[in-house]
């Protein structure tokens, strides 16, 4: 049971690496002008559909820097990474960690996602199907919200029915925040009300306290109607000290691409499970480790 709990940490850890993708120590700055913003849940969400649905396949490079706790003491890391996202939902990243290029590498497609660590502390993989879990398993193994941190927005339902939006105000933002009937508030976007672009997202736990907090900053233009912020900063709050993370974000490069078939299913596949001393699998939520033979 300890291993279990320990791994899914490590897990989340990483996973908030990867949500950063690069970084450096730039401050996400606040919008100080003030503009109307919209007046409607429909016309806000729109605007962010819009905008999603015109994101373009892309790959970027840059530096990550990491901020993480173990037994209550502090620990930071610095290392470069390189993403290549081809939207709705694939997505491969790679980590050069203690000199492996590979050390780190976590990805998706339309029906899976996986992590792979290859580390001498660690050396897991752990794999799933976006069918086994829901929204709140998603908040921290999901490469889906590493989408939303490169503007591809999910705001659409899940299909169960029980989902609403609402529109508020405050100061520069308009507030997009989405509840489910059962568990009350998932969700809250914040919208810079002069350029509509998103500046934070709140990602909310069974407890209604905001678990994850992602901040999006320096958007740069990478086509006519698709631009991706530069600096992304992670917050994962946890039960305690060592299950918080912090990481700051600083793209150093980003640009459009265009994939292959063959580029996709090389990108886009899971990686190999041989050669891992642990395997976990996702069911119903759960992460269960494999017996190996």
């Amino acid at each position: 049971m300890r291993y279990r709990q320990y791994s899914y940490r490590l897990f989340s850890h990483f996973i908030a690496v990867m949500l950063s993708f690069t970084g450096c120590a730039e401050r996400v700055q606040k919008p100080t002008r003030v503009c109307p913003g919209k007046e409607t849940v429909a016309e806000s969400l729109s605007i962010l559909m819009s905008r999603s649905q015109s994101a373009v396949p892309l790959n970027a490079t840059g530096q990550c820097h990491l901020l993480y706790y173990v037994e209550g003491k502090k620990h930071e890391e610095n290392f470069p990474v390189k993403v290549w996202v081809n939207p709705p939902a694939e997505i491969y990243l790679q980590g050069d960690v203690a000199f492996d290029p590979r050390g780190i590498v976590l990805g998706s497609n339309e029906n899976e996602f996986w992590l792979a660590i290859r580390l001498k502390e660690i050396s897991s993989y752990w794999w799933g199907r976006w069918e086994q879990i829901n929204y709140l398993d998603e908040l921290m193994i999901s490469p889906r919200l590493v989408l939303e941190g490169l503007g591809i927005i999910a705001v659409g339902s899940d299909g169960n029915g029980n989902e609403s939006w609402s529109l508020s105000k405050k100061e520069a933002f308009d507030i997009l925040t989405r509840r489910d009937d059962k568990v009350g508030i998932i969700k809250k976007i914040y919208i810079y009300n002069c350029d509509y672009s998103v500046r934070k997202f709140e990602y909310f736990d069974v407890n209604r306290q905001a678990q994850i907090i992602v901040e999006l900053d320096k958007y740069e233009r990478i086509s006519e109607e698709f631009s991706v912020p530069r600096i992304i900063k992670i917050i994962t709050h946890g039960a305690s000290v060592d299950d918080s993370v912090s990481v700051t974000v600083n793209l150093t490069s980003v640009k459009s691409v265009s994939f292959t078939e063959k580029q996709r299913e090389q990108l886009f596949s899971p990686p190999k499970k041989s050669g891992f001393k642990h395997i976990f699998t996702n069911v119903g939520g759960e992460w269960i480790e494999q017996r190996q033979d």
